[in-house]
């Protein structure tokens, strides 16, 4: 038996992929230019296509597997060494593959979508067909013609390969990319859905509805995938933080920020009709930045540690974008007259101004941003210099966005609907206002006592002018008004809930634990929500713990004790391990409480694999608790003398971050999953379904 020729085997599943996906394009069109009998064809072309994808995906993976470095990715990107997990992860560890893994997903997206809708939204079905086919096409264009994951070594096969980049040959490589680019493959059905609405013309709440829970499971996958980054940032690449504002971390912040304003406003346009055109633009704007964030990473363009080598598809990303622009633009112009609000905001103290006011915040942040990100290439272009922007700059812009954004989050449950009075103002304000100034007091009359002081001076120097001035004490309190700030919003939450959880008890003469089941299983997007601004709180919490981290560094030798904080770090000894894979040097170390008692053993490290012995990885060994982190980095080690420098961080609070991060998925989950009435709803169309086919059935015989 021959064997298998891998590598046309797979550039022939993505001709075939190709080749589907027009197919399916082509009768999805024709089924929503007046032809629906061609519905059934492109719902089984999505089927064939899905399947064709997975097909390329397998095949890959089985490259891999078996050590097939006649295909360049695979010699590039694993070794035989590497254990079989670590070769299903280098799938997406290179630009080719995580193309394809691209598809991979979409596919599934896509599948799933058709699946689902089977009896639903018929108009806008041949359309959402369309649009997320037309994806499709554009990403096998892209494999086919400028990065083909099963493009072969042109010279003499290599008998090994290259390995994977240190880096990522940790256990969330398994998990943080492939999260992540969920949440970015997510995005296309609900613009799959506002495409077909616009091309349609039915703009009302239909494309809102059918896009709903695509658009929550999409934001959560972004909002894991970005949480997910920062954790595995902090333990992996050894320099002590979890955010540093790098090029390829804002491009999936982008449209995290522009995806969150859509999911507020919305809101509004489902109750009273208004911001349909906004709506649409902020979902358009949405997936365009998925798109932009894509080409960002693999354009190569500007410098990362996350990015992949320069290469040419950043042009095809650049027309692609164009088009898509141009497509949307003309799509809304032609729609503007069915875009026009019901309704207009009556009120500047109303929950919809509120909610607007939050979408103006978020967009600013995007804008802000993105000009950051992008200057290195704008000074380039205008001066013919790069210039590079640091975090100080990032943080100047971000800090005083954030906090605003964080007071509305509990402004915004607390004003009505249309217009607000002078009454309902005063009593829904009035106690969530009096355990922020509450928290406020303690902060400046504790604070300072347990290490949280009120003011805090910043490292920066802005000027010796009087808006120098000004802007060292606005970031000298942004810690405490970010406690203030949180603290509001939780009072907020907290009486949303029992004020709904009172009524039922009232009315329904409930229990206080089945008032507040039924009371969330009755609107749950609304506490769903709630739950998700708790998390969202809880993070804050931890990112304003950075204000008040503490570090040292220092060259120690065995028995040697520094001190940090209220801690003692004694060094005990060094020892080398090794496998097939890499040697390491590890440093045992003790963390000792004032008293000189033992609260934990650490060990930082140096990892040298053998495939990159030029790219050693720094291990950081971390003790952490509820109030704060003892982050250890080895920055060096003398093998001989065994004398090595040492680098500590001491770092409040880090732990709400992760803590936050639950809650956030679980107040997502709770928004997402079904209610009874769906549920319901479902089983009747079902057999409203069934009953009409046996009926058809029964007319044939």
């Amino acid at each position: 038996m021959a064997a298998i020729d891998v590598p046309f085997l797979g550039t022939l599943v993505i001709c075939a992929t190709l080749v589907g996906a027009a197919y399916t394009f082509a009768v999805a069109v024709g089924a929503g230019r007046g032809r629906p009998h061609l519905l059934p064809a492109a719902r089984w072309g999505t089927y064939a296509t899905v399947a064709l994808t997975t097909v390329a995906t397998l095949v890959l993976a089985y490259a891999f597997q078996t050590h097939d470095f006649r295909i360049r990715y695979v010699a590039r990107y694993s070794d035989r060494s590497m254990p079989w997990g670590y070769l299903i992860t280098s799938l997406w560890g290179g630009q080719d593959g995580s193309l394809l893994w691209w598809s991979f997903l979409l596919g599934g997206w896509t599948g799933t979508c058709v699946y689902w809708m089977r009896g639903r939204y018929r108009e806008l079905q041949p359309w959402v067909i369309a649009t997320l086919m037309s994806i499709m096409i554009f990403f096998q264009i892209i494999m086919l013609w400028a990065a083909n994951p099963f493009a072969t070594i042109q010279g003499s096969i290599p008998a090994d390969g290259e390995g994977l980049n240190p880096l990522l040959q940790n256990y969330w490589m398994a998990v943080h990319p492939p999260t992540l680019y969920m949440g970015f493959v997510g995005w296309s059905v609900p613009f799959a859905f506002v495409v077909a609405a616009l091309l349609t013309g039915r703009l009302h709440d239909e494309w809102v509805k059918a896009s709903r829970k695509w658009t929550l499971v999409a934001w959560l996958f972004l909002s894991l995938g970005l949480l997910l980054g920062a954790l595995w940032s902090y333990e992996e690449l050894g320099w002590g933080g979890y955010w540093a504002w790098d090029p390829v971390e804002n491009a999936s912040f982008m449209p995290w920020l522009v995806g969150t304003a859509f999911l507020h406003s919305v809101i509004v346009q489902e109750r009273y009709g208004m911001l349909k055109m906004w709506n649409v633009f902020l979902l358009c704007l949405t997936f365009l930045m998925t798109i932009f964030g894509t080409f960002l990473t693999r354009s190569g363009l500007i410098a990362s540690v996350h990015a992949f080598a320069r290469s040419d598809i950043g042009d095809y990303f650049v027309g692609y974008m164009g088009l898509l622009l141009v497509f949307c633009v003309v799509l809304i112009a032609f729609r503007t007259r069915e875009l026009r609000a019901v309704h207009r905001i009556q009120s500047l103290a109303s929950r919809e101004f509120t909610f607007l006011l939050n979408n103006w915040i978020l967009l600013a942040m995007m804008f802000a941003v993105l000009v950051l990100t992008t200057f290195p290439l704008l000074s380039e272009w205008l001066d013919g210099e790069e210039v590079t922007v640091g975090p100080p700059v990032y943080n100047r812009w971000m800090v005083p966005f954030g906090i605003v954004l964080l007071v509305l989050a509990g402004v915004g449950p607390l004003i009505s609907w249309r217009k607000a009075t002078g009454k309902n103002l005063v009593r829904a304000f009035t106690i969530p206002t009096l355990v922020a100034a509450g928290v406020g007091i303690l902060h400046v009359a504790v604070g300072g006592t347990i290490g949280f002081p009120a003011y805090v001076e910043s490292p920066e120097l802005y000027s010796d002018t009087v808006v120098g001035g000004v802007l060292q004490v606005v970031y000298g309190v942004a810690p405490m008004a970010c406690a203030v700030a949180c603290a509001f919003v939780t009072a907020t939450i907290v009486q949303e809930f029992w004020r709904g959880t009172r009524v039922r008890m009232r009315s329904k003469g409930e229990d206080p634990f089945t008032a507040l089941a039924r009371l969330v299983a009755r609107a749950q997007r609304r506490y769903g929500g709630y739950v998700v601004h708790l998390g969202i709180v809880l993070m804050f919490l931890g990112f304003a713990g950075a204000a008040y981290d503490q570090e040292k560094e220092a060259a120690l030798r065995p028995g040697d004790v520094m001190e940090i904080g209220r801690y003692s770090i004694r060094y005990d000894d060094a020892r080398m391990e090794s496998d097939p894979g890499k040697r390491a040097i590890f440093t045992d170390m003790t963390i000792l409480d004032g008293d000189g008692e033992a609260l934990a053993r650490v060990s930082p490290a140096k990892f040298v694999f053998r495939t990159h012995p030029e790219m050693p990885t720094t291990e950081v060994a971390i003790r952490s608790t509820l109030g704060e982190d003892v982050y250890v980095i080895m920055s060096t080690v003398d093998p001989q003398s065994k004398r090595g420098t040492f680098r500590v961080i001491v770092r409040p609070l880090v732990m709400w971050i992760w803590l936050g991060g639950l809650v956030l998925v679980l107040g997502t989950l709770i928004a997402v999953f079904p209610s009874v009435k769906e549920i319901l709803g479902d089983e009747r169309r079902g057999r409203a379904g069934a009953t009409r086919a046996l009926r058809r059935m029964e007319g044939d015989r």
